[in-house]
């Protein structure tokens, strides 16, 4: 009768999990580059996704007749007030069926801080992974790589606590 630790298995089950260890790390280390979009906001400013690299990015696909997102701007706007002034960016992207002007009475009637930006010729959505569903966000770090991404309401709580931890430590360093 064969013992477990004479068996092949004995010598495949550590190269599985080393395997698997490495692919773990590679994977975690290997985060994919934001596309580098052109954002034209509806007050006429223009910046690339690359200008700001060194903050850290929230970009937010919304619509103004998506319950969902508009449930979430309120929290949105108290993020962007809270890290903003430690290198926090948002930028709400209002997809290309909201009609200009009703993306524009949307953010002078809620005063929103952050940039807006229509996505009218549908470029920052098919660059972002063709976000065709609202609310959808990305969340980019200091280097430019996406670290994440939700589609639904962003969960606030996590979004804190992860804006807190890596903008302390960049003010640390």
């Amino acid at each position: 009768m064969k013992s477990f630790f004479n068996s092949p298995i004995k010598i495949l089950l550590p190269i599985v999990i080393i395997g698997l260890v490495i692919g773990l790390a590679l994977n975690l280390k290997q985060k994919p580059q934001a596309p580098n979009v052109m954002f034209n906001t509806i007050d006429g400013k223009q910046f690339s996704m690359q200008s700001l690299q060194g903050k850290m990015v929230l970009v937010n696909f919304w619509a103004t007749d998506c319950p969902g997102c508009i449930e979430e701007m309120p929290d949105l706007v108290s993020t962007y007030k809270q890290y903003h002034e430690k290198g926090l960016e948002i930028i709400a992207v209002s997809i290309a069926d909201d009609p200009p002007n009703q993306v524009l009475n949307f953010v002078k009637k809620n005063t929103l801080p952050f940039p807006v930006v229509h996505d009218s010729d549908v470029k920052i959505s098919k660059a972002f992974d063709n976000v065709s569903l609202t609310p959808t966000s990305f969340i980019i770090d200091q280097q430019g790589r996406v670290i994440g991404k939700t589609i639904g309401k962003l969960d606030f709580v996590s979004l804190n606590k992860l804006l807190a931890q890596s903008l302390l430590m960049k003010e640390s360093k």
